[in-house]
């Protein structure tokens, strides 16, 4: 079953501070997980944009793909030992809804990027070139399959 897009949705996140690790290459959430890093950050007051969940996020520096894991806090929280941060001004999203298959690797190919872009132009968005996408692993929409085996994963395009 492929990813569909259950619906498209404006959402203005304020000013964040992500805080989490920078990956020049693909990220690993394996070592997220192995060494307890969420654990450290899930102590800090996240922002309600972000709620629980986890980010997964990429922008582009100078024709480079910029990519991070972690999570979005208030521009002046703390950034714990060993983390890293940036800061994200205020931007609104283009948040896509997409169900599918728990651990389906649909929710991550290109495919499934470019029918988010053409949802947002269909429905009157548009994307900020070079701005910040995301995919907001958001419990239990993501963590807990449905009647089906399905879960739902926010991704977020950054819009003027």
């Amino acid at each position: 079953m492929p990813v569909r897009i259950l619906e498209v949705r404006r959402e203005h996140c304020p000013a964040v501070r992500l805080i989490g690790r920078r990956y020049e290459a693909a990220p690993d959430w394996g070592e997220w997980w192995e060494n307890g890093w969420f654990d450290t950050l899930e102590k800090q007051p996240r922002i309600d944009f972000n709620g629980d969940a986890y980010i997964g996020a990429v922008r582009v520096v100078n024709g480079v793909p910029e990519r991070w894991i972690g999570m979005f806090f208030p521009e002046n929280a703390k950034i714990p030992q060993g983390f890293e941060a940036v800061e994200i001004p205020p931007l609104d999203y283009a948040v896509c809804y997409l169900y599918g298959k728990e651990g389906s690797r649909d929710f991550y190919t290109m495919e499934t990027h470019e029918n988010c872009l053409k949802a947002l132009a269909s429905a009157g968005y548009v994307r900020l070139e070079d701005g910040w996408c995301f995919e907001r692993y958001q419990c239990p929409r993501f963590t807990t399959p449905d009647e089906h085996g399905c879960v739902i994963l926010d991704y977020g395009i950054s819009v003027l």
